[in-house]
């Protein structure tokens, strides 16, 4: 299997991702669109990786238009598709729902909470990181899948081939390490969660965050 990432900021990358990739012995290609411009085709790509990033949805950028063009393709295709945070709001975004400031910015740890059963075995809380202050609206044709306290619409999934999350259980600590020294001011401006990058770091990556974008991967991609 071919999966194409699409990596839009340098402190943002696939994480646990890459590893689930390369246990199953797939090919991964790492795309970085906002810096490039360069996109694959949906001819070119078995699964869609869309990861977080700084810009919005509603920014007018031709490459964010073209991405979105790409999911809509691999919609129409019916293959897998993953979206986190920014990569979250595009999918919505591609289906006509509207991306919007969420009523809390949440910049740190925080649970979440399950909210539908179509994937069996997940646990019905867990500590995930979150890095936004947008959110997407839950498009009508999917499926509520995860909340938090703070915003309730943390994911969704849409029929048996596409998620997408507004908040992060792909990093690793060297991820959330290199997330938080590089956008270190970023949780210090008005974030309801009331972390710093340094407690943020100091928090660690639960164990069981792994496993479970492992079965969020291996349900869409059916293995």
């Amino acid at each position: 299997m071919r999966i194409n990432v699409l990596q839009h900021t340098p402190n943002e990358g696939p994480g646990a991702i890459q590893q689930w990739s390369q246990d199953h012995g797939h090919e991964m290609f790492i795309y970085h669109p906002a810096t490039f411009g360069n996109l694959p085709t949906a001819d070119q790509t078995d699964m869609l990786v869309i990861l977080g990033g700084p810009m919005s949805p509603n920014d007018d950028f031709d490459w964010i238009k073209q991405e979105r063009a790409l999911i809509q393709q691999m919609m129409n295709d019916h293959k897998p598709i993953f979206g986190a945070c920014f990569g979250g709001q595009q999918i919505a975004k591609t289906l006509g729902y509207s991306i919007k400031k969420a009523p809390h910015k949440e910049v740190g740890w925080a649970p979440v909470y399950l909210k539908s059963n179509i994937i069996p075995g997940i646990p019905e809380q867990l500590t995930a990181l979150h890095w936004h202050e947008e959110m997407f609206e839950i498009p009508k044709e999917a499926d509520l899948l995860f909340s938090s306290d703070l915003v309730e619409n943390q994911g969704f999934i849409l029929n048996d081939n596409v998620i997408g999350l507004q908040f992060h259980f792909e990093p690793a600590a060297d991820n959330v390490r290199e997330i938080a020294i590089n956008d270190n001011q970023y949780p210090m401006e008005h974030n309801d969660l009331h972390q710093t990058a340094e407690e943020i770091i100091n928090h660690g990556v639960p164990e069981e965050n792994k496993k479970v974008i492992y079965q969020l991967l291996d349900f869409i991609a059916k293995h």
